[in-house]
């Protein structure tokens, strides 16, 4: 999608064509995800996602700030912000010049490549040993014996 934005429903679509499941399925590990990834945070614990990247919370400390409308002073209260850091694998995945097929040569997409080595992060397209398609822990939920580190 050049350009455009990547949703819940193109989600749940992806996982279900490339696990071969029912949309409502797609939908239920989708939404697992989400909502373990959620959880975690509220209970302060960092979730790392091998080779995609990790999340935590970064505090806020209280602060005055300014209403924009009146100009005058407010106090806002501390808060809890949730961060995203990627991962070095998922940063140079994105980076990674286009090339010429499969056998593209970085070893970065062959999950498997090593005793409790390889992410699961791919680029769809055939060849030997590529996973399904899908990427970090959409794989992991499909291919057995992974975990995506919930």
């Amino acid at each position: 999608m050049a350009g455009g934005s990547v949703t819940k429903a193109a989600l749940v679509e992806e996982v279900s064509r490339a696990a071969d499941l029912t949309k409502k399925h797609a939908e239920v590990i989708v939404d697992t995800v989400f909502r373990s990834i959620v959880t975690a945070l509220r209970r302060g614990e960092k979730i790392e996602l091998r080779g995609f990247g990790s999340f935590r919370l970064r505090q806020r400390e209280p602060r005055k700030g300014r209403n924009p409308k009146t100009g005058d002073r407010v106090d806002v209260p501390p808060k809890r912000i949730p961060y995203f850091k990627p991962g070095k694998e998922l940063r140079e995945l994105i980076n990674r010049e286009p090339g010429p097929g499969p056998g593209r040569g970085s070893g970065l997409s062959e999950p498997g490549s090593g005793p409790g080595r390889g992410s699961g992060l791919s680029e769809p397209g055939p060849g030997p040993g590529r996973s399904s398609g899908l990427s970090g822990p959409a794989a992991a939920l499909q291919e057995p014996g992974r975990s995506a580190g919930l």
